[in-house]
């Protein structure tokens, strides 16, 4: 990646040896260094003035009349964002898939300037012309990205920054762009992220437009978040089939087969007939996907009428678990919720370390109900939010920003559990400016929204948790030593499940959790006592699971856990390897799938997230597609 990364930039520089503009530390990211080696290729010369095509005004109108839905959704969302970031020497404007402006609104003192007066409605931005710019550029690239300055190719854009986003339809086609200019020196910090928003919110009307024939399903792990851009979408036809779906549907369904044709139940442990039975009740309801995950939908496009030939009955789903109601006999884990008591009753930052499907969140859970806060416990999965939405989720964004439900704006997760408790899982997922940010609010207690100038203090008991050593982390540069020190001010360890001396309590805790009425015998207790369980309790429930579904019976066992837990018994050089860390045991286990990460994530009982990330450390990721 590094050595393709460096040639565009070696042959762009070589046709811009004048240009010295860029700051010694700002190195141009693979986006802008893949954009320049393009425009080489296209034979653009940087010191010379580009020729901007401008299409006639009989061609502007045909070309505003075929985007007339998405180009009617486009310029709400700019009106929005100009009355956002008025006054600060901004363009914005909405393009075609071809590149060509449709509509702007513009601050006179940029339209007027030398810098601004090419874009205009009717110019063609496309890389072959324009070269690096933020709106053609998002259109080459695919994603959304920023061009500040120097990175344009062509000299004359040096004071101009711009960010675009590409806006795709239900099919996933680019169908348009948006984009934000400003005077390179003004630019802000929060622009990115407000054009992502935007694009992603017309994205998600577009696709409820497009499948109204179909039922259209938002889904989040929490409901709170369904009427926002953070949930999935999903359009299923009446046969249960998969028309389409945005990216955030995707995100959260890593690893099973979200795609076009798919039928629900390959996504969904429920039979399709039964779950619109229970949707047609008209509240938010709970799902599982296929790898265990629990989720809940709601129905967004209510027009069209279910064909049900009888009621089912509604899948019963587990209430989630709440301390203190977790096994607890094992030594080393009292240890850990005395020093636990204490840390919450200083008000102290909480760091819990362990591996995988340990019960991290279960003990941070326990944390706030030993605090006696009054407030919400809010838990994060850093590791599931998409990392250019990820500040505002975290502290919120103004009013007004999308058009809507959310008007009103979004107070931010951290607001949300104002004088409760704050768990950020994974914590070492955070993008390292947004732990600078965190880093702030632990200092002052205050948040600000993104596009926002005031900040409010917010009370919160903050636990982190991680599977992978922080330490380490640290000294290799991908998490901050001062924030570090801040969260670790209390750290205890979970012990995995492996090393658990109440083990067999554990099992048939586990078991009364997915069926009050069944039972497991001692000699199956001490045969899954064998077995390493690198995924710890996540594991071992998928387990119990599988093993409760292919009887007909509610007693598990030994000859059907021998048949049904198929994967390498614990060894000593299993035990050796899991010692070592958690990545070498998922890509042995990704090997020995098939490099399925569906099927090493059911195998192994761990999330779809947690077997990308081991895959990306161990650089063993599958190819797209």
């Amino acid at each position: 990646m590094f050595q393709q990364a460096a040639r565009p930039m070696a042959r762009a520089q070589a046709s811009r040896i004048s240009r010295s503009a860029l700051a010694a530390d700002e190195i141009p990211s693979t986006d802008i260094l893949e954009s320049w080696a393009r425009c080489v290729d296209a034979g653009l010369d940087a010191h010379a003035a580009p020729r901007l095509p401008v299409v006639a005004g009989g061609e502007l109108k045909r070309r505003r009349e075929q985007a007339d839905y998405v180009r009617r959704l486009a310029l709400a969302e700019l009106e929005t964002l100009f009355h956002q970031i008025a006054g600060s020497n901004f363009l914005l404007a909405f393009a075609d898939s071809e590149g060509v402006i449709l509509d702007l609104y513009a601050d006179n003192r940029f339209a007027m300037s030398s810098s601004g007066e090419p874009i205009r409605a009717g110019s063609q931005w496309t890389e072959q012309v324009a070269g690096t710019n933020g709106l053609g550029t998002a259109l080459a690239a695919g994603k959304s990205v920023a061009v500040n300055g120097p990175e344009h190719f062509f000299s004359r854009y040096d004071a101009i920054s711009c960010t675009a986003a590409p806006i795709r339809d239900a099919s996933g086609a680019i169908v348009g762009v948006l984009d934000a200019s400003s005077y390179f020196e003004s630019r802000q910090r929060h622009t990115q992220a407000l054009v992502q928003m935007a694009s992603a919110h017309i994205e998600n009307l577009l696709l409820v437009h497009q499948m109204e024939a179909a039922i259209v399903l938002a889904i989040h792990p929490r409901p709170e978040f369904l009427g926002t851009i953070s949930a999935g979408l999903l359009a299923f036809d009446a046969e249960g089939r998969l028309c389409a779906c945005n990216e955030r549907a995707r995100v959260l369904l890593t690893g099973l087969p979200v795609r076009r044709g798919a039928a629900f139940g390959q996504i969904f442990a429920e039979p399709y007939g039964r779950f619109l039975a229970r949707l047609q009740g008209g509240a938010d309801i709970r799902l599982r996907d296929m790898l265990g995950s629990s989720l809940v939908a709601s129905w967004v496009n209510r027009g069209p009428a279910l064909a049900v030939t009888r009621p089912a009955a509604a899948m019963p789903v587990p209430a989630a678990g709440v301390a203190p109601n977790f096994v607890a006999d094992d030594p080393a884990l009292r240890s850990v919720l005395e020093l636990v008591a204490a840390a919450v009753r200083l008000g102290s930052p909480l760091l819990i370390q362990g591996e995988t499907g340990s019960g991290k969140e279960l003990l941070a859970r326990h944390a706030h109900e030993l605090s006696g806060r009054k407030g919400s416990f809010v838990a994060i999965n850093c590791g599931a939010l998409p990392r250019e939405l990820f500040e505002a989720e975290l502290f919120g964004y103004v009013g007004g920003a999308f058009t809507g439900a959310r008007r009103e704006g979004y107070q931010g997760l951290i607001a949300s559990a104002d004088g409760g408790t704050l768990l950020l899982d994974e914590v070492r997922e955070l993008p390292l400016p947004l732990q600078a940010a965190l880093l702030r609010f632990l200092d002052d207690q205050m948040v600000r929204p993104v596009g926002g100038q005031k900040a409010r203090r917010v009370d919160v008991q903050l636990v982190a948790a991680s599977n992978v050593d922080l330490d380490g982390e640290v000294a290799r540069q991908r998490f901050r030593a001062d924030l570090l020190y801040r969260l670790n001010t209390v750290q205890v360890e979970l012990p995995p499940l492996r090393r658990r001396r109440d083990f067999a309590a554990c099992v048939r805790f586990a078991l009364a959790a997915i069926d009050a009425q069944a039972s497991i015998s001692d000699a199956a207790v001490a045969w899954l006592k064998g077995y390493a369980w690198p995924g710890n309790f996540r594991e071992l429930r998928s387990v119990l699971t599988r093993a409760l579904l292919t009887q007909s019976t509610r007693r598990i066992d030994l000859p059907q856990l021998r048949s049904l837990l198929a994967m390498p018994r614990g060894s000593g050089a299993d035990a050796s390897a899991l010692r070592q860390g958690a990545t070498e045991a998922v890509l042995r286990e990704f090997e020995r799938s098939g490099r399925s990460v569906s099927r090493t994530s059911r195998n192994l009982g761990v999330s779809r997230t947690t077997v990308y990330r081991h895959l990306r450390e161990g650089n063993a990721l599958p190819p797209p597609g």
